[in-house]
């Protein structure tokens, strides 16, 4: 397990020290590993630590009474679920296994470590944190006001965007193992009505979705689709 995808997101921020990423690495130290489907933590536990995700997929999400899922995040290999969760009494969301995921427990002391010796790391966090409530801000607004084409077209931007950042996108392509459901979840539709804008968006020729591969043959044109602007995720390249 690695710190590798948290070092190269955060680098889109800032330009970190050998000692910053030292740092970062030691948070990879305390591997742990849920298959798919099952909880990294659930609502109503009591949360110690900050989870850290180091492989695979995973997802924030809430169940109703009646069984209906909302997903309200995807958890992709570089992501803190939340910096500060463990300050809470108990969880009012669960995060999940969407594939194996491997992820790292991270103590309140490590986060307190960094606050104290590596403030440009703090700084980066804290940008992470903010980047995270501008992603929220968005999945709000396509619930809201985005048509179902719209949505998945955005959808698809942001995830891919996201992967390339931290280097898991090859030839226009990323993995991504999404099914239907779980797309349908994210977007507030039912499975039918996702298939089909799926197959729709797919016969526009600007993107493909199909076997657990996104792959992009016409990024702006996605973009235009899915009245997408990245301007939310922030991406500095590393100008701090």
């Amino acid at each position: 397990m690695s710190a590798e995808f948290l070092i190269k997101k955060l680098h889109a921020f800032c330009e970190l020290s050998d000692a910053d990423k030292k740092a970062l690495s030691a948070f990879a130290e305390r591997p742990a590993v849920v298959q798919a489907n099952e909880d990294v933590i659930s609502e109503g536990e009591n949360p110690k630590n900050v989870y850290l995700i180091t492989k695979g997929w995973g997802c924030r999400y809430k169940y109703l009474e009646d069984g209906r899922r909302q997903i309200l995040a995807f958890f992709l290999p570089g992501d803190l679920c939340d910096l500060n969760v463990y300050i809470l009494d108990q969880m009012d969301h669960s995060i999940g296994a969407i594939t194996t995921l491997e992820f790292s427990r991270v103590p309140p002391e490590a986060m307190n470590d960094l606050g104290d010796n590596h403030p440009r790391v703090m700084r980066a966090l804290w940008w992470d944190t903010l980047v995270t409530g501008s992603i929220q801000r968005e999945w709000t607004v396509s619930l809201g006001q985005r048509d179902a084409l719209e949505s998945l077209a955005h959808l698809y931007c942001e995830l891919y965007l996201r992967m390339r950042m931290v280097g898991l996108c090859k030839n226009n392509s990323c993995h991504m193992p999404l099914t239907q459901q779980h797309l349908a979840d994210a977007l507030g539709l039912t499975p039918t009505h996702t298939g089909r804008v799926v197959r729709q968006l797919n016969e526009t020729g600007i993107v493909h979705f199909g076997r657990k591969v996104l792959q992009v043959k016409d990024l702006r044109r996605l973009q235009e689709t899915g009245s997408f602007n990245p301007n939310y995720l922030h991406h500095r390249t590393g100008q701090r």
